[in-house]
């Protein structure tokens, strides 16, 4: 399992160059997606809630049509921690429809 200690603000930063279009705002991190339509907007949150489940690590979310705006924070630790960043770089692969293990 991954860290769970909230990660320094320059550790967030140098992560953060890995993660394009994510930022950290509120102590959290930050993304909004963009899709084609609500279907592929639906199917990337479906795929997502796959590997949040396994991680046992949920987004806070929402989703408009063909937009999904995203926040992590590990909510027991009180800010990001190496699980929101691990998330994220699951995000972008689903996105980027890239397999992972």
């Amino acid at each position: 399992m991954a860290n769970t200690k909230i990660l320094p603000a320059e550790e967030v930063t140098r992560h953060l160059t890995a993660l394009p279009g994510w930022s950290v705002a509120e102590g959290a991190l930050h993304k909004e997606y963009a899709f084609k339509d609500f279907v592929h907007a639906f199917s990337f949150m479906a795929g997502v809630a796959l590997v949040a489940e396994r991680m046992n690590h949920h987004p806070d979310w929402s989703n408009a049509y063909n937009r999904v705006a995203v926040s992590l924070t590990t909510h027991s630790e009180g800010g990001i921690t190496d699980r929101d960043m691990e998330l994220a770089e699951s995000m972008e692969h689903l996105f980027r429809g890239e397999a992972r293990d």
